[in-house]
């Protein structure tokens, strides 16, 4: 019999940034900033995008920085899950 092989799963992605809003209940809104470089004026600029994010003990306050990874739908606009805080707001 031949062995049944599976295929590697793909990498989660992880990103890293701010959260912005708290207000509803086990999700946070977390802005993600990155840097790229313009294709005809070639300067940096800065894209903020925010990404629903689930916190699933409420943990998460304004001003945390925290990092997220991405995950299967968990409502309309969620689909990351807010992996751990990497620094807590002064």
């Amino acid at each position: 019999m031949e062995e049944m092989t599976q295929k590697p799963r793909r990498q989660r992605q992880v990103k890293t940034g701010v959260v912005v809003s708290n207000k509803m209940d086990k999700t946070v809104i977390v802005a993600v900033q990155k840097t790229y470089m313009h294709p005809l004026y070639h300067r940096y600029l800065k894209q903020t995008t925010k990404f629903a994010a689930h916190d699933e003990q409420n943990q998460c306050n304004i001003g945390d920085t925290v990092s997220i990874v991405s995950s299967r739908p968990l409502s309309r606009t969620k689909r990351w899950r807010v992996n751990e805080i990497l620094k807590r707001a002064e």
